[in-house]
């Protein structure tokens, strides 16, 4: 399993702020923090890709949003932020080094970022909040149809992403703060409740039968560990500043060697 991951920008204070005040970051502590990041997925047995900063992009650190990576097909986004346009070319780059599948990007007028996708085995549940409209769910869909994937529209509020309001802790549990995000599309699994003094804690991360949470929120993790999980905690205070989460920091997937970028119709 490979991961893609890029050295924060020194100018993440800069980025894009939707929910939260502007605070100071400091930006050696986030240096530090990322590189803490990257050896717990290597750590992990992840095979990982650490591209340079982007001097010029405040928010390209959260590499997650510029992608959508399925087993079968890699889609870079067109993101929902415009001062973040430029990162779907780099993206686009990177995807192309490291894998054997196609890589498609979609074009149009389409906005979809990767941290409104949720995927569970053949199902990707989809964010329909700031970030991701109609229009990028159904270019989505359209394209995963062909490899047996189906897709479900959730409602999001209050946050920026549907994984800032959900995540899976396995394929049958998902942790949810449900005051930002509609539960009803996720009728039948099992639900687990943030903390409703840390309402952003419900975004982990998940890979190769590990979970991570931010330490900033130890009563969730105490309710995740209650249900029977083992998770670790990683210290990622700065970047939490800037409204993202432990999954905004890597695209996940298959490792592979070599492929054409394609274009979507």
């Amino acid at each position: 399993m490979m991961a893609i991951t890029r050295r924060p920008a020194p100018r993440l204070a800069d980025g894009e702020r939707t929910y939260l005040n502007r605070t100071p970051i400091d930006t050696t502590k986030a240096e530090a923090q990322h590189a803490a990041y990257v050896d717990l997925l290597r750590a992990w047995g992840l095979a990982v890709t650490t591209l340079p900063a982007e001097p010029t992009l405040p928010d390209s650190v959260f590499v997650e949003d510029a992608a959508i990576v399925l087993p079968e097909v890699a889609l870079v986004t067109p993101l929902g932020a415009t001062s973040r346009s430029a990162e779907a070319d780099l993206m686009e780059r990177a995807l192309g080094a490291v894998r054997a599948q196609p890589v498609v990007r979609l074009a149009g007028e389409a906005r979809i970022e990767g941290g409104d996708v949720l995927r569970l085995g053949r199902h990707l549940f989809i964010g329909q909040g700031p970030r991701t409209d109609q229009q990028g769910l159904d270019a989505v869909a359209r394209i995963v149809a062909d490899f047996g994937y189906t897709v479900t529209p959730v409602r999001v509020t209050g946050c920026l992403h549907l994984k800032t309001a959900c995540t899976a802790l396995s394929d049958e549990t998902l942790l949810i703060n449900p005051d930002w995000v509609d539960a009803a599309p996720f009728d039948g699994l099992d639900l687990l409740p943030v903390d409703p003094r840390e309402p952003f804690a419900a975004n982990v991360l998940r890979a190769k039968g590990h979970l991570a949470i931010a330490s900033s929120f130890p009563r969730t993790a105490g309710r995740i560990r209650r249900r029977g999980f083992d998770v670790g905690e990683l210290d990622i205070s700065e970047f939490l500043k800037a409204e993202a989460g432990l999954t905004c920091m890597s695209v996940l997937g298959a490792v592979n060697t070599t492929s054409e970028p394609l274009i979507a119709p």
